[in-house]
């Protein structure tokens, strides 16, 4: 038997809910975590067709890119589509979970997929975040200072790009007295003690200090533990807002605009003016990303690709590269494809479908 929450927590060791935007609504939206789930739907939004597909195929849980509560509901009455979908999931006990920007800000995430459609490599964040990184210092008695830093490292700690058990020691002399009513682990009550110490740092994403500290303070010898945290101003280069990578040979630029046509089965392409060149470097973000186009050109980007440019944003592109609006849904439809492949790696044999639906808003008279 699984549950819903372990379903959940799957995703999350993916894409932490910690990832999401401020304005963001992400986690599980209606049901309740402990509920045995009987097989799960992914879906790039929920709608009531959606959720009669799950019932249909015995679904109690449907994870959505999009969730369908952003803001506060006052009250649910069925007047608008959001109200109706809650309505009849909560009547027919289906849980919804949705995974948004934090699904957007990891590197494998909805752009890492998006670039693995379009066959680019050499991938990269395109606008790392900052402030992601602690830095946690502790001092441990040299004979405990493995056993301190293994259980750190074990709680996720200690990973830097592709290497992992990272961390910085060095040897010192710690000085404590115990006082009336301790239990000190050496040293006696009452009297100045030296102890030969290690000191260790070890980075971590702040989105794990709880479960890091917990580790640290449970297989630390000492009565009392002292450590520090630090916040860093170091950019982490896997967490951040959309993709830039390189085609694997320069392309046209009318192949290229075929070629995100074919990939994203666009209704049409809106773009700025060719510039004459091949293409080689191609940035791109899903759903709306205009505020990217400028980091897209200062690092050498060809080809922008993303989707709800304004007007005047197009002007940005400067003729110095060539941005192409392909459509919110097309942008992100593969993100229902890549929530599908996470579950069913995590769990082979249970059953997770993806939605039959095409739940785009938007048609193109052609």
């Amino acid at each position: 038997m699984v549950f819903i929450h372990e379903l959940v927590n799957s995703l999350e060791q993916f894409a932490p809910t910690a990832l999401q935007e401020a304005y963001d609504n992400c986690g599980l939206l209606t049901g309740t975590p402990h509920t045995a789930c009987t097989g799960v739907l992914t879906t790039l939004d929920v709608t009531v067709d959606v959720l009669r597909e799950a019932k249909e195929n015995g679904c109690n849980l449907v994870v959505a890119h999009h969730p369908i509560i952003f803001g506060g509901l006052k009250s649910i009455t069925g007047k608008n589509y959001v109200e109706q979908v809650i309505m009849e999931a909560i009547k027919n006990d289906i849980a919804i979970y949705a995974a948004h920007t934090n699904m957007d800000n990891v590197l494998l995430g909805v752009n890492g997929k998006m670039s693995e459609k379009l066959g680019l490599t050499n991938t990269a964040v395109l606008s790392p975040k900052q402030k992601i990184l602690r830095r946690l210092i502790t001092f441990a008695p040299n004979n405990k200072a493995n056993e301190v830093r293994d259980a750190v490292f074990a709680a996720g700690a200690g990973h830097i790009g592709q290497y992992s058990d990272c961390s910085f020691n060095s040897k010192g002399v710690g000085t404590f007295k115990a006082e009336k009513g301790a239990d000190p682990y050496v040293g006696e009550i009452g009297k100045l003690h030296e102890e030969e110490e290690t000191k260790i740092e070890i980075v971590y994403p702040f989105y794990l200090e709880q479960q890091v500290v917990k580790a640290l303070i449970e297989n630390h010898p000492y009565e009392e533990v002292a450590y520090d945290i630090f916040t860093m101003e170091n950019v982490h280069w896997g967490i951040g807002s959309g993709v830039i990578g390189e085609l694997p040979f320069p392309m046209e630029e009318n192949d290229f605009l075929k070629q995100i046509k074919d990939t994203f089965q666009c209704g049409a392409v809106r773009h700025t003016p060719l510039t004459g060149k091949k293409v080689k470097k191609v940035a791109l973000c899903g759903g709306a990303g205009a505020f990217l186009i400028k980091k897209a050109l200062s690092d050498g980007a060809d080809f922008y690709i993303t989707a709800d440019v304004k007007y005047h944003e197009f002007f940005d592109a400067e003729g110095k590269m060539v941005i192409a609006d392909i459509g919110h849904y097309e942008s992100e439809q593969y993100t229902v494809e890549l929530l599908h492949d996470l579950i069913a790696k995590k769990f082979p044999t249970f059953a997770v479908l993806k939605t039959s639906i095409n739940t785009n808003p938007i048609q193109y008279f052609v």
